[in-house]
């Protein structure tokens, strides 16, 4: 049995990253979509994918942008998120990722 100090030691708190934290990503990973509650008591909705165990959000932006290369490379196998401002200024950029072999 482990001791109070023991646990909070070990504890680490649940957290969703953001899908441009992967160096890549494959566009034939599962999506969730998880519900969530603000400040305000406001229910809204996320699109999240889970990786070795690990929450990571996607962003809607992201989506249409992979919607739109989907359009012009329908064989994509995979993709990089480029993440740039903070807050309500965020900005993403999805581009094509080939693997090197």
């Amino acid at each position: 049995m482990a001791t109070i100090k023991e646990s909070a030691l070990a504890y680490e708190s649940p957290q969703t990253l953001n899908i441009s934290e992967l160096d890549y990503v494959s566009i034939d990973i599962e999506v969730k979509e998880e519900t969530h509650t603000n400040k305000d008591n406001e229910e809204y909705s996320v699109s999240i994918t889970e990786i070795d165990g690990k929450k990571y959000r996607i962003p809607g932006s992201v989506l249409d942008g992979i919607k739109s290369l989907l359009q012009r490379v329908p064989d994509m196998k995979h993709v990089q998120v480029l993440r740039s401002g903070a807050g309500m200024n965020t900005r993403y950029q999805v581009i094509p990722y080939t693997l090197k072999q």
